[in-house]
Parts: C-alpha cells; sequence; structure tokens
C-alpha cells in the first residue's frame, strides 16, 4: 500500500511537464507513472490542473539570529518555518553565526536548541564565520564540515563581522582543504564607512541613504576583490545576492574570460524593488522597511539581473529572509534607527512570497521557463548545498517533497495573510499570478488551501560535499 497518491498531476519530470501520478511510501518517491491504481493508497490527493513541482529550497534564510544589542529578529524556527511551508518550501538553509569570541561548535549546538524539534520543514545551517584563529581554522571548522556542515559564508563589511583580506585567503584555504563552499556577501566596507560618514555631516539621515551611501560600485568592488582572492586560493565561490548590473559584469568576466567557478545568487528584491522604495513616503521612516544590503537598485540594474537568470549566469534564486518588526522598538524603530539609517536593522522578510514573486514575474510573464524556475528555486540549490541526490527533484527514491501549484490563480500579496513573524511585507499589494497550494514534506501534507495540517516534523539533514568542488 502507498502511504500517499498524487493523481492527475502536470509533473515536472525528466526535464518536462507531464501528466502523471505520484506515489509516496515511507516518506519517499517510490513510484511515478501514467496510471496508479487509487485502490492501493490510504489516502489520495486529486491534483487535476495543478502542477507538481519539487519543493523550494531557499537557501539563503536568516532566523533567530543574534542581531546587535536592543534589536531582535521577528521570526524564530516556527514561525520562520510555517512561513516557508505556506510560500511552497520543503527545506530552509539558515546560517548559524558566530559572535567574535565564540567557538563554532558552541553557537551550532545553539542554532540547534533552536530549532529541534520547532521546524514544519527540514532544514540544514550555513556557518558564519567572523573570528579566524588557529583553532577555529585547524580545529572547529574542519570537524565540522566533516560533520555535514559543508558551507561557510564570510562577510566583506558589518563593523561586527568584516573579515580582513588575510583572514578571507586563510578561510578559503581552509576551505578548500577540507571541501567547502565559501558564500561571500560582497560590499566594501570602508567605501560604506567614508559615505556614511560623507552623509551624517550632512544631515542625511533618513532610511533612503542606506542606499545611497551603499552604492553599486562598493559592490563591484568587492565582488572583483573576492573573486580575485579565489581565484589565488583555487577555491568555487558563491557571491550571495547579487544586486547590480556592474557586479553581474565582474561575474560574467569571471566566468567568461577567466574560466574560474564563480557562482551567484540573486533575490527577489533585486526583481522587484528599487532603491526609491526607500523614500518611504517622502523621506520618512517608512523607508525602512525596504533596508536590507545590498540595497535595491534601479530598473537597468533589474533588467540586468533578469537577464543573467535568463541566461544561467545566476545559479540560484533565494530569499534572503531577514525580518524584523517594522513598528517596534526592538526592530526597525529601534530609537537609535531615528537618529540615523545606519542603526536600522538590515534585512527583509521574504521566506513566503519569494516561490510566488518568482513564479509570476518569470513564469507568468514568460521571462523564464518551468525548468528555468525549478532549477533556481529547488534543484541547484539541492546539488549546490550537498543534498542531491535527496531533495530538488521529483524522482523515484527521492524525498517526498512536493509542492502543487496552481498557475492560474491570482493573488494580492497581504501582510494579513502571510505567516512570518514580521509585522510588514515590502510586496503589501502585489499582485501574483500561480501560487502554491499544497505544500507535501516528506509525504506528510503540511499545508493546503490556507491550513497547515501537522505539526513541526522537520528534521534537520547533514549535507555532503557541494557539487560545485572536485571530489
Amino acid at each position: 500500500m502507498y502511504d500517499l497518491l498524487i493523481k492527475n498531476a502536470e509533473v515536472f519530470y525528466k526535464d518536462e511537464v507531464q501528466k502523471l501520478d505520484i506515489a509516496i511510501v515511507n516518506s519517499k518517491i517510490a513510484k511515478i507513472e501514467k496510471k496508479i491504481d487509487e485502490s492501493k493508497s490510504f489516502k489520495t490527493i486529486n491534483a487535476q490542473n495543478l502542477l507538481a513541482l519539487p519543493g523550494g529550497i531557499d537557501s539563503h534564510v536568516h532566523i533567530s539570529q543574534p542581531s546587535g544589542p536592543d534589536v531582535e529578529m521577528a521570526d524564530d524556527f516556527t514561525s520562520a518555518t510555517k512561513a516557508a511551508a505556506a510560500g511552497g518550501n520543503t527545506f530552509v538553509i539558515p546560517f548559524a553565526l558566530q559572535n567574535r569570541g565564540d567557538s563554532i561548535r558552541s553557537v551550532v549546538q545553539n542554532y540547534h536548541k533552536l530549532a529541534n524539534g520547532n521546524c514544519y520543514i527540514d532544514y540544514a545551517f550555513h556557518l558564519i564565520i567572523s573570528d579566524v584563529n588557529p583553532k577555529i581554522l585547524g580545529q572547529e571548522l574542519p570537524a565540522l564540515i566533516k560533520d555535514g556542515y559543508t558551507s561557510l559564508k564570510i562577510f566583506m563589511t558589518y563593523d561586527d563581522l568584516v573579515l580582513q583580506d588575510l583572514e578571507i585567503l586563510n578561510i578559503m584555504k581552509t576551505a578548500k582543504e577540507h571541501k567547502a563552499l565559501v558564500m561571500v556577501h560582497a560590499e566594501g566596507y570602508d567605501a560604506i564607512r567614508f559615505l556614511t560618514g560623507e552623509a551624517e555631516r550632512k544631515g542625511n539621515t533618513a532610511p533612503y541613504y542606506h542606499a545611497e551611501t551603499r552604492p553599486d560600485i562598493v559592490e563591484r568592488e568587492a565582488v572583483h576583490r573576492a573573486i580575485s582572492h579565489a581565484e589565488i586560493v583555487g577555491v568555487p565561490l558563491m557571491i550571495v545576492h547579487v544586486s547590480s548590473e556592474i557586479a553581474l559584469e565582474q561575474i560574467r568576466w569571471a566566468k567568461e574570460k577567466r574560466k574560474l567557478p564563480i557562482y551567484a545568487e540573486t533575490c527577489t528584491q533585486y526583481i522587484t524593488l528599487t532603491k526609491d522604495d526607500l523614500k518611504g513616503l517622502n523621506m520618512d521612516m517608512s523607508g525602512a522597511k525596504y533596508v536590507c544590503s545590498p540595497p535595491p537598485r534601479d530598473e537597468q540594474s533589474q533588467k540586468a539581473i533578469w537577464k543573467g537568470l535568463q541566461e544561467n549566469v545566476f545559479s540560484v534564486f533565494s530569499s534572503d529572509h531577514c525580518p524584523f518588526k517594522y513598528n517596534d522598538i526592538k526592530g526597525k524603530l529601534n530609537p537609535k534607527a531615528k537618529t540615523s539609517f545606519r542603526w536600522v536593522p538590515n534585512g527583509i522578510p521574504g521566506i513566503e512570497t519569494r516561490l510566488p514573486i518568482f513564479f509570476s514575474e518569470g513564469v507568468s510573464k514568460n521571462r523564464i521557463s518551468i525548468k528555468q524556475f525549478v532549477e533556481l528555486t529547488s534543484t541547484n540549490h539541492a546539488k549546490i548545498y550537498g543534498l542531491w541526490p535527496q531533495k530538488g527533484a521529483i524522482e523515484v527514491g527521492f524525498d517526498a517533497d512536493i509542492v502543487l501549484w496552481d498557475p492560474k490563480k491570482k493573488v494580492t500579496i497581504s501582510q494579513k495573510n502571510l505567516h512570518h513573524g514580521a509585522d510588514y511585507t515590502p510586496w503589501e499589494g502585489f499582485e501574483v499570478t500561480g501560487v502554491p497550494v499544497t505544500t507535501i514534506s516528506n509525504g506528510i501534507v503540511v499545508y493546503s488551501e490556507g491550513q497547515f495540517l501537522t505539526e513541526p516534523k522537520g528534521k534537520f539533514v547533514h549535507r555532503g560535499i557541494s557539487s560545485l568542488i572536485e571530489n
């Protein structure tokens, strides 16, 4: 007997959409055929007129992350994974952030305590390294990589996270030796500090000036520098949340001219928002709702990002979900934030809206194919972050992580209908065509037609080596 049978779906299978049935046994996909006997299943879903796609994998999210004194992130693991499931995701990879002086091992243990038993879908952790010392590089990091924490992120900006070039090179060397994938937040720290000081001296302190003091040139410079470091050490590199045309040009140059293993991610905000959103209502504090780094750019950059997506310059499309409440003294409107944009918490919510917006703007508007959508939101994440061949496709033997989509349903995004912990969405009033209606994780229907049908049952997954790294 099958535990669950999905009948009559338009299934994305073997790189094309086919009318098929899917049988699930013990959390795995057991059979994919044109007709499967319904009498052999305990439960059946009639998916007539629905697309069946692999569950979304969001490999760039921040959950329950320390955010500085008197500032709190809006999502814990329960609310974040609940929102993720409602948005068509079946796997997330948040970051375990090391504050300077911390043991990375203890940081990971603390994140496990926060996540264990509280997640609606499966999850893993990236490592954020902010403190480079012999014990970290020689003992803790190698041990954690061996234990399935096979990706790490480094920052080229932020006072409490920025690494110097020599530290970056040493981390890359350790990652190469132990086969971990390096991710980088590429923005020039000193240039941002200089521009921020100049803006504040002129009295330009509204949220809009967050964008003005982080122009695309500081991203371009840092992207080029990060690529150079990776070339020196000889490691593949994932450049996350690429926002601008000129940063993308550096990545094209590295891939096409230098033939380097440089990969890139972009996010929802860079195809839908612009820096003018940070103006709010006449340069007021409501612009803080859109403060994230890198900031949204302009329409020309949006077009360049779309071209990069269409031409497979980007490997993954993520949310960079980093939620804070707006109307809260521990969120976007904390007392210091009202004195200068530099104190506005960096990040926006997007874990639930990523897939509907990208499907609507991409597939429904014929900018990208269904195949590209699946690769950019699921399959490539699984391969790049060591989850393949377990996640990222509808295949026999894979985990039964399947999302049923109504490709023609129109929905207007509204905070009142979302499940994240933030008190707003940057996409209030944004209309989408094509939405996930049923999310199945490990063969269990987690969410369907607006209702959650199970308690948190997501599990932690130890990951393998990235497909980008030669074994």
